[in-house]
């Protein structure tokens, strides 16, 4: 007779199975991540027979048959968050919120209840509170809906039976790492109990057409913790951004099924929740410092939203024998790109200095169009020359130092001008395409390499 229960080891990164360890995982390819785990036979029959068979259509239908004039989105109250999920919560769709702890994901969640609540039934389902301390953290954000219902539960099984039993119009999930299957023998937020959590949630999800909402925990590293299948499986991932230390929040789209992938959210933490902010460029550059050297303000573009960023960078003199470099929110190699750039073909030397990049507000941007605000920015700190107040520089730097074109130049622009600046230092070619006429009382300048940029922005 075979026995119940075999030891096998499973990659912690990506879910692969084996049965022997190995210091490589022979799939994925990432060291020490093999851990040993217990398989059940038994616990393979409870978890299949706890999904039950969704109802599915008699026969193929052609892609003209299907009808999708009944899909439904729920509208959160929050803009902000609608605009990344692409205009709401599709009902049936599975969700998954993650970040760092303490960056707001479970906040997000009770402010949308007070919302939803007024028409939906919600069930909030929490593994690391208890009813009261959600209770408490209602209070102080002022959610008190009477269609809001609170199950702290970790079993996913009985959490499915709750589902199907009260069958609520909208299900949250916090979080999805302390959810276990109870005949498992591995143990919560491992790569077996996350997967097949998720996957019993989703089926249920599915078959009744009711939207849940996953919160994630991530690792060490920023990624979601667990395995990479649980972001195959749900429909949208949602990622909060920020420090913790400063009350901006940035919540972006890495996938989603039903909208764009570009799209952010700008909020603000205060002491009554998550505030979403409609005019995140003004956000971004207030208090920023006046006739100040090293600081220079860009236009980056964030899906179809322009958003204007302030650039700071300082130059100074090195304390050690090998000068420091250092970049927040900003690509540390492509600064060192830039740098190299800076002195080769534009004669600005910082190969004796020390060097630092920082985004104010928090934003982490990878955009090649922000890269000239970077050169400018710390030429400005070398040069001990501040530049200019009413000025938005963007552009990509080739290795030449040439300036090459970049997307979405007139939103850029538009941009710019809404919020008062009248002079954009931009690629040559780039500037050719614009219609002037559109911007009164906007000078566009259009340099060729990065000394005519300076030479402009001063």
């Amino acid at each position: 007779m075979a026995p119940k229960n075999k030891i096998v080891y499973v990659c912690s990164n990506c879910g692969f199975e084996s049965a022997k360890w190995a210091g490589k995982c022979p799939d994925c390819g990432e060291w020490n991540t093999m851990e040993e785990a217990v398989k059940s036979t038994a616990a393979q029959k409870v978890s299949v027979s706890a999904y039950p068979t969704s109802p599915l259509l008699a026969r193929p239908q052609t892609i003209q048959e299907i009808d999708t004039q009944d899909e439904h989105r729920y509208h959160t109250g929050l803009s902000e968050l609608d605009r990344v999920l692409g205009g709401g919560v599709v009902k049936g769709s599975l969700v998954l919120i993650s970040g760092d702890p303490g960056i707001g994901k479970s906040t997000i969640l009770l402010q949308i209840c007070e919302y939803l609540g007024q028409h939906l039934r919600i069930l909030y389902v929490s593994g690391e509170e208890s009813a009261r301390q959600i209770k408490l953290r209602a209070m102080r954000l002022g959610v008190s809906s009477p269609n809001l219902r609170v199950l702290a539960e970790t079993d996913v099984q009985l959490v499915v039976e709750h589902i199907r039993a009260e069958k609520p119009d909208i299900v949250m999930i916090d979080s999805i790492q302390t959810m276990n299957f109870t005949d498992l023998n591995s143990s919560p937020g491992s790569v077996t109990q996350v997967r097949e959590c998720t996957n019993a949630i989703m089926r249920c999800s599915k078959s009744l057409d009711i939207p849940a909402i996953l919160v994630g925990h991530v690792n060490k590293d920023g990624a979601i913790a667990g395995p990479k299948v649980l972001e195959h499986i749900v429909d949208a991932v949602l990622y909060f951004e920020g420090d913790r230390q400063m009350t901006h929040r940035i919540l972006r789209a890495v996938k989603n099924r039903y909208g764009s992938t570009n799209e952010i959210g700008v909020f603000d933490m205060g002491e009554s929740g998550l505030r979403q902010i409609e005019n995140p460029s003004e956000a971004m550059l207030s208090g920023r410092p006046k006739n100040a050297s090293g600081t220079c303000v860009t236009a980056v573009m964030e899906g179809t939203r322009p958003l204007l960023a302030e650039i700071q960078g300082l130059a100074t003199t090195s304390g050690f024998g090998m000068p420091r470099r250092m970049a927040t929110g900003f690509d540390y190699s492509r600064m060192a790109l830039i740098l190299a750039v800076l002195e080769k073909r534009a004669g600005f030397y910082f190969s004796n200095l020390d060097a630092y990049l920082n985004v104010v507000g928090g934003l982490r941007i990878d955009e090649p169009a922000v890269d000239l605000a970077v050169a400018m920015a710390l030429v400005s700190s070398l040069k001990d020359m501040p530049i200019r107040d009413d000025t938005v520089v963007f552009g990509e730097i080739g290795l030449a130092g040439e300036l090459r074109s970049v997307s979405h130049m007139e939103a850029r622009v538009s941009e710019a001008f809404r919020l008062g600046f009248t002079r954009c230092v931009l690629p040559y070619h780039s500037a050719k395409g614009i219609d002037v006429k559109r911007f009164g009382g906007v000078e566009l300048l259009g340099v060729h390499n990065v000394r005519e940029a300076f030479e402009a922005c001063v």
